[in-house]
């Protein structure tokens, strides 16, 4: 089996585009990423499209990765649709990583392209609750409130007001939140520390959706949204896209003037059904990860989380080992995960700040490291970066994510 190498990166910034559209966004990502790997459109040979919303938010189902990229002159070749909730990208990749380590393709694509925000506020954030068990809602539902009241969390009045304005994720998020402040005695004022550092990096960031550099004190005073979450700390509703091309390592050969980022892991999984108290997807996989790669947590120079809310990211660097579980909070609050710290996590400004566009999320998070990576981060790199990690969660039943990825990029 060959090794596997990203040659090309491309992204738009994410950001709000009422007059964009899914596959506009997509063909600006992909000939950023051409032009980056040196290579033409005819050199494809697979491509894995992601996408979560293109068919409720304008009626494209079945064929959006032939429709996107037939129209940009890219025929013939295989092109899988792939729609795996948040980690749809991350899952792109994978397929594309995977078909290319099979030795079935020489090069593919992988794209992630989302449009999310419309005139219809509350038609975007009802889309959320699409990536749960829609059928079983109610159940979900009856699981966050039941858990709520095991929580020795008392929530301040006016602090968790009813459901709208808000995605069901916020919901989820913030019952996490709890059972982490009930178990562990995680603050609001460290979940504000991680939000005020995330906005720090977002600041430096020309690509992120959210620029302005907040302080803890004004993430906590920012409208509450579900207790102990504040708006400051959860992602925004937003569109973009996100590519990566990648490559055998025979391939790699033939190309000039790339800087290749080598996959050392690339890893994707389901969640189970479990309690709160057991270990979820986030540990399992990243073991399977470390395993791969050959390295621990304490190799990775830095991290890409999925912090939809400032509590996942604090989650996220328990259960990949950067800290003790438990430990998240009095972490983040040591300025560990900030640029010039320990183990920085979220150099983008994170879900929180660079945006979510749930179908391209991912394939920012591959974008971001290979910046840092190649030395190109500029005013928010990271010194001496050698190996970053990327973790993508998508959906969720029960207490934990549907699906996940992580993958470990290397410095070539």
């Amino acid at each position: 089996m060959t090794d596997v190498y990203i040659v090309g990166l491309g992204m738009i910034r994410f950001n709000k585009y009422p007059d964009g559209n899914v596959r506009e966004m997509a063909h600006e990502a992909i000939n950023l990423s051409l032009k980056d790997a040196g290579m033409e459109k005819e050199d494809l040979q697979a491509a894995f499209f992601s996408n979560t919303f293109w068919g409720m938010f304008a009626n494209q189902h079945s064929i959006r990765g032939q429709v996107v990229l037939r129209s940009m002159g890219v025929g013939a070749i295989p092109v899988v649709n792939v729609e795996n909730a948040c980690a749809g990208a991350s899952t792109a990749l994978h397929l594309a990583y995977t078909g290319i380590r099979a030795g079935m393709y020489d090069v593919a694509i992988a794209v992630g392209s989302e449009k999310i925000t419309d005139p219809d506020k509350m038609k975007s954030l009802s889309a959320y609750a699409t990536a749960m068990d829609v059928e079983n809602f109610h159940v979900q539902m009856e699981l966050l409130e039941k858990a709520s009241k095991k929580f020795k969390v008392t929530i301040p009045e006016g602090q968790t007001p009813p459901g709208e304005g808000r995605s069901i994720f916020m919901d989820a998020y913030a019952t996490g939140a709890r059972w982490h402040m009930s178990k562990f005695g995680t603050t609001q004022e460290q979940l504000a520390a991680v939000c005020a550092k995330n906005h720090f990096h977002g600041s430096l960031n020309p690509m992120a959706q959210y620029q302005q550099d907040m302080t803890i004190e004004e993430v906590l005073a920012d409208r509450p949204i579900a207790y102990p979450l504040t708006r400051a700390m959860c992602a925004p509703v937003g569109d973009g896209a996100a590519v990566a091309i990648v490559c055998s390592e025979e391939y790699l050969k033939k190309l000039k003037n790339v800087h290749p980022l080598k996959i050392r892991a690339s890893v994707h999984g389901s969640g189970m059904d479990r309690d709160f108290d057991a270990e979820d997807i986030g540990e399992r996989l990243v073991k399977q990860a470390y395993d791969m790669a050959g390295v621990g947590p304490k190799d990775i120079s830095l991290a890409e989380l999925h912090d939809a809310t400032a509590y996942g990211e604090i989650h996220q660097t328990e259960a990949m080992g950067f800290c003790p579980m438990g430990e998240g909070g009095p972490y983040a609050e040591t300025g560990a995960t900030k640029l010039g710290g320990k183990q920085p996590v979220n150099t983008s400004g994170g879900l929180e700040c660079r945006g979510h566009p749930i179908g391209a999320s991912g394939l920012a998070q591959i974008y971001e490291l290979g910046l840092q990576l190649r030395g190109n981060a500029g005013n928010r790199q990271v010194e001496g970066a050698r190996l970053g990690l990327a973790e993508n969660g998508g959906g969720n039943i029960g207490v934990e994510e549907a699906a996940m990825c992580i993958h470990i990029l290397e410095k070539v």
